[in-house]
């Protein structure tokens, strides 16, 4: 009995110590699938934080900027204005941007002036900035053409509106509005007429006159004379050119005078400049042009008068008098 009963312990025995094994074992195992667990979870959140980090830098593109700098008339005249608008872009991304398309207009009280687009205008560079510049052609034709009220000699307000198009990664296309407000002149050429002849030196083979000019200036904004070129024709006889260069202002819907010295050989035209230097009048024509500077810019005006009819004058050394209403002197001899 005693032997048995010592048979039957041993397996007891070897069960619970299998039993205990198997539970070390199984325990072990538990504490290993959770460090797997928990490395894979780590795991998965390190990937998420990468992922994130990178969608909030993706995210991150920045808007870009833009601004008008400055209105740059460069040539002016009596037929049309050039404008050119300088637009600051600042790109603060990591990678350039290209500027698809700029859409502009100009505007006078809420009507159309001028409208255009210019394609494929650039690319901005990484955390750059670039200047564009928008060329504008402003044709006065077409203005006084289709608004009535619109007159020569006028200044008008305009307002300047811009779209800049560009396409930034993440973002997509944006469209970045720009306005800007100023004054245009619409010029008007100065009113030009010859109020008599003075003659300073006579002789067939060299005469020198003094041309009193008086110009009369229509524009609503002053005009500062720097040089004018002139060719004159007197009694339909071309006498010559000359060129000067005279400081002047002349003040906006106002009336200024200069002196324009001219030398001609009379013997050089025959006897038709001689007849009409004896008469009391003549006709004249005179075409040029005047340098001026003005509010917007520095402009080229024509002067013109054909068909004017002058007085002739003599010097006081030669026995005249500069009395401007004593006809007995409007004779030259």
């Amino acid at each position: 009995m005693a032997s048995y009963s010592s048979r039957d312990d041993k397996p007891e025995i070897a069960d619970r110590d299998a039993k205990e094994k198997k539970s070390d074992k199984k325990k072990k195992e538990g504490e290993n699938d959770e460090d797997d667990e928990g490395g894979f979870i780590d795991r998965v959140k390190d990937f998420i934080h990468d992922i994130g980090e990178k969608i909030e830098g993706a995210i991150g593109f920045g808007k870009p900027t833009a601004d008008v700098t400055a209105i740059h008339i460069p040539s002016i005249n009596l037929e049309k204005a050039e404008i050119v608008v300088d637009v600051l872009i600042k790109n603060p991304n990591p990678v350039p941007i290209p500027l698809i398309d700029i859409n502009y207009l100009i505007e006078s009280d809420g009507r159309k002036l001028v409208s255009g687009l210019i394609p494929d205008a650039g690319t901005i560079h990484a955390h750059g900035e670039e200047t564009v510049k928008v060329p504008v052609h402003l044709v006065y034709d077409d203005i006084k053409n289709t608004y009535d009220d619109i007159k020569p000699g006028s200044i008008i307000p305009y307002r300047f509106k811009v779209d800049l198009i560009v396409d930034v990664p993440v973002l997509g296309r944006l469209t970045l509005p720009l306005e800007k407000t100023g004054e245009i002149p619409i010029p008007y050429k100065p009113d030009v007429d010859i109020e008599k002849i003075k003659f300073q030196a006579f002789s067939f083979e060299e005469t020198v006159a003094v041309l009193h000019v008086k110009l009369e200036n229509m524009n609503d904004f002053d005009l500062g004379l720097n040089a004018l070129d002139y060719e004159i024709w007197l009694s339909e006889v071309n006498i010559g050119r000359a060129q000067l260069s005279q400081s002047a202002n002349l003040a906006k819907k106002g009336v200024t005078f200069i002196e324009l010295p001219i030398t001609f050989r009379p013997k050089d035209f025959g006897s038709a400049l001689w007849d009409m230097i004896r008469g009391k009048g003549t006709g004249y024509t005179i075409k040029g042009n005047i340098n001026v500077d003005t509010p917007f810019g520095a402009m080229k005006l024509p002067i013109v008068k054909e068909g004017g009819t002058t007085r002739l004058k003599k010097n006081k050394e030669d026995g005249g008098d500069d009395d401007d209403d004593d006809d007995d002197e409007d004779e030259v001899i």
